[in-house]
């Protein structure tokens, strides 16, 4: 036995002490630092073999260890070790357990270890591996949250087109409690959609959310300060909760969903790779069946399983949800234009006009859309999604200061008649277009400074050719002047009839 040999200096001192000085194992284990056991199983070898102190005469330390320690004769029964760097390696893939290596090491070696014997060298194996910290997590602390590595195809029934779901799982660390849900990616908008759907299915909050660095919940990733997405940091505030993202490369920091993952890929996807689903909501309603079950298994080695333990520890520890359910919000950060209005999503919204050419955030979900300067709110509106077009608060603007400089329509339309009754007929179409003149000022701008690079008379010229095809704006304007279309007058429509009094005309009497 490996385990209970000394070097055969100690051995040999152990023999003199027990000979000679006629002491207790336990003293001789003290004075040649090594434990009692192992010194009776010294002795026990010396008594088998007849050796006793002094040793005999010429004895060298190879001949004392091969009395004491012979080799063992070749047996029938012994047991092909396996290859226990290779087993260690393959449980790291995903879906292989002990079982499944245990059953592939019998197929070739049927006088292999029985399983029980497999897995306690293997553990044995593993323990000369460095140790890690375990953790301890409180009741309602922490919810830890990711992404399973497979995907599960879903059929379109219309047209046979396969889409990818996505697996968003969420773990409760004091219980092990389970969820899992089906969405189409890992956006933004489903990201945030799974975990208000994971808190109601909780009925609760927890303390803190613990997200791997994804895009969606983690802006920028950092060991010590990592940027939170503001729709997640929103969600966040809404729920009274905290997010503590896991730190980059320490999958430990989250080894409990890292386990939760590994259970669903075991117990609910691996269940259903052979099943075929044509909506979302199918794959949803089979996964939610397949959770039940794996939330009511019992553990191995505790009482309970993760239902029981959740309804125990978890659920009594979690805060209450808020009245209303979080609608899902995006953050943009925009520079308000010289016409104190903001862009989102190709629309413009008006804010107080004193906020001209600051940066501001702005917030949109569905139904509105909300502009804050510093955390403060400065304006508020409804959503609208026609692009291109403005929405305009009558209380945002002011006579004196319209953020556009001093400009204004009686100006625009002064100087546009100095050069010419065709530009100034643009300028008051365009003006007129809008349901705030003020909206029509940069493109009234736009058309006039033409004039100073393609000539007065050349911007004369192209506005009374877009007067005639009906196309007063910037645009159109400027493309006719590029394109030297001002140079070519519109000719005179096509004459469609002819005159009934003719010298080249027969007339109906030439019939009858």
């Amino acid at each position: 036995m490996a385990n209970v040999r000394l070097s055969m200096r100690k051995i040999v001192e152990v023999l003199r002490l027990h000979h000679e000085g006629d002491r207790s194992h336990r003293e001789i284990a003290r004075m040649v630092s090594t434990s009692p056991t192992t010194v009776g199983e010294i002795l026990r070898r010396a008594k088998q073999v007849g050796l006793t102190y002094p040793l005999p005469a010429g004895i060298s330390e190879m001949g004392l260890e091969v009395q004491l320690y012979p080799p063992a004769a070749p047996s029938s029964l012994a047991r092909p070790e396996p290859d226990w760097p290779v087993v260690h390696r393959e449980l790291r893939r995903k879906g292989v357990t002990l079982d499944l290596l245990w059953q592939e090491h019998k197929a070739c070696h049927p006088d292999g270890y029985r399983y029980s014997a497999f897995c306690a060298h293997y553990r044995q194996w593993v323990g000369r591996l460095p140790v890690s910290m375990r953790q301890t997590h409180a009741p309602g602390e922490k919810l830890f949250i990711d992404y399973a590595g497979p995907t599960v195809p879903v059929i379109d029934a219309m047209t046979g087109e396969i889409r990818q779901a996505a697996i968003f799982v969420a773990v409760l660390g004091a219980s092990n409690y389970t969820y899992c849900e089906a969405t189409w990616s890992q956006s933004l908008p489903d990201w945030i959609g799974s975990h208000v759907r994971a808190l109601e299915h909780i009925n609760g909050v927890p303390a803190l959310l613990v997200p791997d660095n994804l895009k969606s919940g983690v802006t920028t990733a950092c060991f010590y300060d990592p940027e939170i997405n503001p729709t997640y940091r929103d969600l966040a505030t809404h729920y009274s909760t905290a997010v503590l993202p896991a730190r980059p490369y320490r999958p430990k920091d989250k080894a409990k969903v890292e386990a939760g993952v590994l259970l669903v890929e075991r117990w609910v996807l691996a269940r259903l790779r052979h099943q075929r689903f044509f909506s979302l909501g199918e794959l949803n309603r089979s996964i939610a069946e397949l959770m039940t079950v794996l939330n009511s298994r019992p553990f191995k080695k505790l009482p309970g399983c993760r239902q029981s333990a959740f309804i125990e520890l978890d659920r009594p520890a979690l805060r209450p949800l808020p009245a209303t359910r979080y609608e899902f919000a995006e953050w943009k950060v925009v520079k308000v234009g010289i016409d104190y209005h903001v862009e989102v999503i190709e629309h413009y919204y008006s804010v107080p006009y004193r906020f001209a050419r600051e940066k501001v955030d702005a917030r949109f979900t569905a139904t509105t859309v909300e502009v804050f300067h510093r955390g403060t709110r400065i304006a508020s509106h409804v959503r609208n999604d026609a692009r291109g077009r403005h929405t305009t608060v009558d209380a945002h603007m002011t006579p004196a200061h319209l953020a556009v400089q001093g400009w204004n329509a009686p100006r625009l339309l002064d100087w546009a008649g100095r050069i010419g009754p065709h530009a100034k007929a643009v300028v008051d179409a365009i003006l007129h277009q809008r349901r705030h003149p003020q909206q029509g000022y940069r493109a009234c701008l736009g058309i006039l400074r033409l004039g100073k690079t393609f000539g007065e008379d050349r911007l004369e010229a192209a506005c009374e050719r877009a007067l005639a095809i009906g196309a007063t704006s910037y645009s159109s304007v400027k493309s006719i002047l590029k394109n030297g279309l001002d140079k070519k007058r519109t000719s005179a429509p096509a004459q469609t009839c002819l005159p009934l009094e003719h010298a080249n005309v027969r007339g109906p009497h030439y019939y009858h």
